[in-house]
């Protein structure tokens, strides 16, 4: 993808030209914040025979491979509920804030309500639910370890208690795609065993959210074979930084070079080993290059609450992704962060740059000596052609545009009608009719 700042400046008056509709072309590349290891650049890697070792120390620079105790995590499992459905095929346990034990038969199913009330019993919260021989099933899907229901505002919280590499097994297949290299789930595995350490909140009802607020869990309905092998051959390994272990952040396309964390999640400090490297294998990806996309300045105003919009001038940060983007409308410009901008416009990335053409309608006749001046402006776009219709309706390039500060002019030979069309990446602007 082509990086660099744009400079751009509001369109210069030209006497006698009417300035033309703007068409916004968007392309870039990625998925995800960007910063630390890319999932399709891992197994990208893996295929050229990296094992995970090397592709941590590829994403991750300046870390230590070091082995941690195992312990347990809390995994938020359902909120805000009137009632819980727990059930196990073994017998199965209920223990109560005050230790007392219910012993409940083997496919029995509880409904937990707020007043935790089991029979002619009342428990008093929060209530553990323990299993026998087979794991707990809540609302039919199966978790492994014990599962805790406590009262909060709103309703019941289900919380999921059980031991680091148990809960690895129903992440890393959710991370990543089935079919991949084992090298790539060993770095997976790796790198989500670090980021859960790292990101515990011991003194909170919970230490991770079951989606990408932390990583994707599905508990036992995830787990395959491939990656439990890779969790197990991995076991109690961690990235560490001095004697810290790192959050090791982690996305699925880095769109060719991943992001500093500064730059990924602004207002972060910087990292020594959240830097921004290239990826070049990550191009298996499918959403490594994204189609050129046009917008009209219609459409791109809508988005941002502007009207007439009808210039962008951007500014990129040290990874090469947008960092802000001014537009300039009917009453001025306006600016907007690249995560602000890619939220508005649902991109998958901040890793993108955006272009605009206009081929400048005549106000006047323009014909002298059989000759006629051409003029618009392009920003931030390369290998613009501008292109003449023919008598059969076919269209030639009649010259490449060279902007000057993103003003340009083109001289021609002109007989009869004109019509004309500037294109750049595939996307064309509206005809323009000269007679």
């Amino acid at each position: 993808m082509r990086v660099w700042v744009a400079a751009v400046v509001a369109a210069l008056a030209v006497p006698g030209i009417a300035r033309g509709a703007t068409i916004f072309l968007l392309d870039g590349g990625g998925w995800g914040h960007g910063v630390g290891m890319s999932q399709w650049g891992a197994e990208g890697y893996a295929l050229h025979g990296y094992d995970y070792k090397r592709i941590l120390a590829h994403y991750y620079p300046h870390t230590t491979l070091q082995l941690r105790h195992p312990r347990p995590v809390r995994v938020l499992l359902r909120q805000k509920q009137t009632r819980v459905r727990i059930s196990s095929p073994s017998p199965f346990l209920v223990l109560d804030a005050r230790g007392r034990k219910v012993h409940f038969a083997a496919g029995e199913t509880v409904v937990v309500n707020g007043r935790f009330t089991f029979g002619h019993l009342r428990l008093k919260p929060p209530v553990r639910f323990r299993p026998g021989a087979q794991p707990l099933t809540l609302g039919g899907d199966g978790y492994r370890g014990d599962l805790v229901v406590k009262p909060r505002a709103g309703g019941l919280m289900v919380v999921n208690v059980l031991p680091l590499d148990r809960y690895l097994r129903g992440v890393v297949p959710w991370e990543v795609p089935t079919g991949w290299e084992g090298a790539t789930y060993e770095a997976q595995a790796v790198a989500a065993r670090s980021y859960t350490l790292a990101t515990l909140h011991p003194h909170a009802d919970f230490d991770l959210y079951p989606d990408d607020r932390s990583q994707e869990y599905g508990g036992i309905r995830a787990e395959s074979e491939a990656t439990n092998l890779a969790i197990g051959a991995t076991a109690g390994q961690v990235l560490t930084y001095g004697s810290a272990v790192i959050t090791a952040y982690y996305s699925s396309t880095s769109g060719g070079r991943t992001a500093a964390v500064q730059d990924g999640f602004p207002g972060e400090a910087p990292e020594p080993y959240l830097v921004s490297v290239a990826d070049p294998y990550d191009s298996i990806s499918p959403h490594h290059k994204w189609p050129t996309r046009p917008m009209t300045p219609t459409w791109l105003g809508s988005k941002l609450a502007l009207s007439g919009v009808r210039d962008a001038q951007t500014t990129y940060d040290g990874s090469g992704r947008v960092a802000r983007l001014r537009f300039l409308a009917h009453d001025g410009w306006h600016g907007f962060t690249g995560v602000a901008l890619r939220r508005r416009l649902h991109l998958q990335s901040t890793y993108f740059h955006l272009g605009a053409l206009t081929l400048d309608t005549p106000s006047m006749r323009t014909l002298l000596a059989n000759k006629v001046e051409v003029h618009g402006f392009v920003r931030a776009l390369r290998n613009v052609q501008l292109e003449r219709q023919s008598a059969d309706g076919g269209w030639g390039t009649v010259a490449y545009v060279h902007p000057r500060n993103g003003e340009f002019t083109v001289r021609m030979r002109a007989k009869g009608e004109l019509r004309l069309r500037l294109v750049a990446e595939g996307v064309a602007t509206p005809v323009v009719a000269i007679r």
